[in-house]
């Protein structure tokens, strides 16, 4: 299985998922901002960072880079993608997922151990997870506050589309707690916390992140 991995200028994870997506036996295959080339990979992650530097707002610069000339169309048909923290930013800035992301409630930057619970067990990126399950992963960002009408935080809740919620203290103000969501069909997942950071005995808090990049591995194998 190849995953590529994008590389922003200001990216700073996709080393560590790149890392992550071996970990479990995958191949990782670098994807360049500036290339509007998949290089035929099964799957693809936008990794945390601060993409171009976070100028105008987190995502809004990367959303028109052009290897999101390739990936928006390939997103729509299927193509398996997790953001990651600014990736999820610029999920959202493209329109492949709803909502917005913005400056944290405490006007702090997060840096913690963060407890989430699995609220869908069923896309591309959660099937090695159980629905409920609680899970804690490494949480870092400044603007990671996750907002959107209520009309569509009702559709995300009905339709099974929040995949985390926030365990314990909301640690940026989301709405509703929600660390991550989906796109109807699943194969679009973002989130928050880093998976690519607790993959690993001795690095993180746990290796939590592992189903992540299982989950992916065996949803393209038996596709």
């Amino acid at each position: 299985m190849k995953v590529g991995v994008v590389t922003f200028p200001g990216s700073l994870d996709d080393r560590d998922a790149a890392r992550a997506v071996r970990a479990v036996g995958g191949e990782a295959v670098s994807l360049w901002h500036g290339d509007a080339d998949l290089k035929g990979v099964d799957a693809v992650i936008l990794p945390g960072g601060f993409s171009y530097g976070d100028y105008l707002r987190c995502g809004a610069i990367a959303r028109f880079a052009p290897v999101m000339d390739a990936l928006i169309p390939a997103a729509q048909g299927g193509l398996p993608v997790l953001g990651i923290c600014n990736g999820f930013q610029v999920l959202c800035e493209s329109h492949l997922l709803p909502g917005a992301l913005i400056r944290n409630d405490h006007r702090k930057f997060n840096c913690v151990d963060q407890r989430l619970v699995v609220e869908n067990a069923s896309t591309a990126w959660t099937s090695d997870f159980e629905a409920g399950q609680e899970i804690t992963v490494v949480l870092k960002n400044g603007e990671g506050g996750f907002v959107a009408d209520e009309r569509t935080l009702d559709e995300l809740e009905g339709e099974g589309r929040v995949v985390f919620r926030y365990a314990g203290d909301n640690p940026n103000g989301s709405y509703r707690a929600i660390a991550g969501i989906s796109n109807d069909r699943g194969n679009i997942v973002g989130l928050m916390p880093h998976p690519e950071h607790c993959v690993e005995e001795g690095y993180g808090p746990s290796t939590d992140g592992l189903p992540f990049f299982t989950s992916v591995l065996r949803q393209v194998v038996s596709a």
